[in-house]
């Protein structure tokens, strides 16, 4: 296997996070998972910590989980930084009011744990703009991750413009798969599936960002895949594109031959098939969203309804649980 390839050619210290407040103000540090249960009941379309520099020790958080039937949890906000060195003196440990993540290993074991309170609905509010951020559960959810796929990562300069929505710095993703537990209603019960942890320290500007289709996910045999599209730009310059195909041995560079683009919102149902061009040919990937969650109608983002969802892929007879988030201007979109 070659070298760096667990690493995505950083050292491993990289993984860690920050002991301290950058000096930088522009600075952010991020982590944040999807997690899909293997049977299809629970998810986390997107929990994470954003830990900016300005901000430091009141972070951004979110929570967004669904169940089956359509029902989503939805719980962001701010709140306090624990300590980021662990008994060991170590820098491992991110977090913010009821999130909270913490490296053991260096790309290879970490967890992560929400205990605390969301707002309560169904996904149908979420696209009505109804959901009653009032109306809250309790909801503690707590995983082990084992990474079971290299990292997939950008190391980002100034000088590229577009990539640098991710953020100037560097970012990676990391399929993994893990165990733990959802306590939700009053009944705690054990865990397992399939996730994405992405990992980033960088300086980040959205302004400009046109919508976005990022998919991902591990199947059975250990195969897997991931990319990141910006939409056509009209400068008619290409835009970024890039992902790649794990066959269980190598990491082969792929790009979005054809991505399925946010124009329809829904539920769920919709076909997300895919497919990525490589060294392999053209490898065609289908899906339909489901345990879905949204965000309609975005001053603060530009006018960009954002879907964070799971999907059913299936991918030469295999189906596995995976991620889906994408991001269209509202006049692009309609709903139903």
């Amino acid at each position: 296997m070659q070298a760096g390839l667990w690493t995505a050619g950083l050292e491993p210290e990289k993984d860690l996070v920050f002991p301290a407040c950058p000096d930088n103000p522009d600075m952010r540090e991020s982590v944040s998972l999807w997690f899909f249960e293997e049977n299809g009941r629970f998810a986390a379309p997107r929990m994470g910590i954003e830990a900016e520099a300005s901000s430091w020790e009141d972070r951004l958080y979110q929570g967004n989980f669904a169940a089956e039937g359509g029902r989503v949890l939805i719980g962001p906000g701010k709140g306090p930084a624990p300590s980021a060195i662990d008994a060991n003196g170590q820098p491992t440990i991110i977090g913010a009011g009821p999130v909270t993540f913490q490296c053991i290993e260096p790309f290879k074991r970490w967890t992560a744990r929400f205990d605390g309170t969301a707002a309560d609905g169904h996904v149908s509010e979420q696209i009505a703009r109804t959901l009653d951020p009032q109306r809250r559960s309790p909801l503690s959810f707590e995983i082990e991750m084992e990474m079971a796929v290299p990292p997939w990562g950008q190391i980002v300069s100034g000088d590229d413009a577009e990539a640098g929505f991710m953020g100037v710095g560097y970012r990676f993703e990391q399929l993994f798969r893990a165990h733990g537990t959802v306590e939700l209603d009053g009944e705690r019960r054990a865990i397992s599936g399939t996730g994405l942890r992405i990992h980033r320290q960088s300086v980040r500007q959205l302004e400009g960002f046109a919508g976005h289709c990022w998919q991902s996910a591990l199947f059975p045999d250990g195969r897997a895949f991931g990319y990141i599209a910006y939409p056509p730009r009209d400068d008619g310059k290409p835009s970024y594109n890039e992902g790649y195909i794990w066959d269980g041995k190598r990491m082969i560079a792929a790009r979005a031959a054809e991505a399925p683009w946010l124009r329809r919102i829904m539920p769920e149902g919709l076909d997300v098939s895919l497919i990525l061009e490589s060294e392999l040919g053209l490898t065609h990937i289908k899906g339909s969203t489901t345990l879905s969650t949204f965000r309609v109608g975005n001053p603060d983002i530009g006018g960009l309804n954002l879907q964070q969802s799971g999907v059913l892929y299936e991918w030469d007879g295999q189906q596995a649980y995976g991620m889906i988030e994408r991001s269209a201007h509202e006049s692009l979109t309609a709903i139903g």
